[in-house]
């Protein structure tokens, strides 16, 4: 009953606004130009399905390419960093200085050094960019949250430092590690339509060309369309991780 309820309450508020902000636009005769009305989103959707569905998938592709880069580069320098009080002090501010750095800022020099021809490249690098540092962040908290009791009993074993990363810190960073990718997923998605929109080229047919391609033209219900797709793909993405952490957690409790 529970499960039902938190079904219905999201979808009912979701009717209501949308019920409202079709009101709203018609009563105000709100210029389709400035704000369409959610049934001509709707119409919008219906009118070109298969290529809202290509271009999703191509910023899908390259968003999840990107996490599954930043994913290995994210890990394997957490575990040389928790291996290494020295690297650990050297490879921090830089991860810092990354992570605040905006990616539109540099986004236009990925561009350059991608080359004109591969936008692709630009657009999954700067995915990757966005990517790392939660993964990063994730997995370092994760590795030095061991039990200090367990760390003790290793010692008492004279277990060495690959024995203690393997058999203790790794298991204790899988819940972090598995937060980590939820957010970096989100993100993820998010640099690779920034970087479609840098790019700027017609070879480049994510949503965010779609977007850029409408607004040109003036058609606003077309740009809240891919909006809508867009929106939907994160919100199955970060589900589809979200079942994968419970799964793994449970996993984790168990042993």
């Amino acid at each position: 009953m529970r499960r039902l309820a938190g079904l219905i309450a999201p979808l009912t508020l979701a009717a209501v606004l949308l019920a409202g902000w079709e009101l709203a636009c018609r009563a105000l005769a709100v210029p389709a130009y400035f704000l369409p009305t959610p049934s001509a989103i709707g119409q919008a959707l219906a009118a070109d399905p298969g290529g809202l569905l290509k271009a999703s998938g191509y910023t899908l592709q390259n968003a999840l390419i990107a996490l599954v880069i930043a994913s290995l580069l994210a890990q394997a320098l957490a575990v040389a960093v928790a291996l290494s009080r020295l690297m650990e002090q050297a490879v921090q501010p830089l991860a810092v200085v990354l992570q605040v750095t905006p990616v539109v800022a540099i986004a236009p020099i990925v561009n350059i050094w991608a080359g004109t021809d591969h936008p692709g490249r630009a657009v999954v690098a700067l995915a990757v960019v966005v990517a790392f540092f939660p993964i990063y962040s994730g997995a370092l908290t994760g590795l030095k949250s061991a039990d200090p009791d367990l760390a003790r009993l290793f010692d008492l074993y004279g277990a060495g430092r690959l024995q203690r990363l393997a058999r203790l810190q790794m298991p204790s960073a899988l819940p972090f590690l598995l937060q980590g990718h939820k957010v970096a997923a989100g993100l993820a998605l998010v640099g690779a339509v920034v970087a479609e929109f840098v790019a700027g080229s017609g070879r480049v047919q994510g949503l965010a060309w779609r977007i850029m391609d409408a607004s040109f033209k003036l058609q606003t219900a077309r740009m809240f369309a891919a909006l809508v797709v867009l929106g939907l793909m994160g919100a199955a993405l970060y589900a589809l991780l979200e079942a994968a952490e419970r799964a793994g957690l449970k996993w984790w409790r168990g042993r």
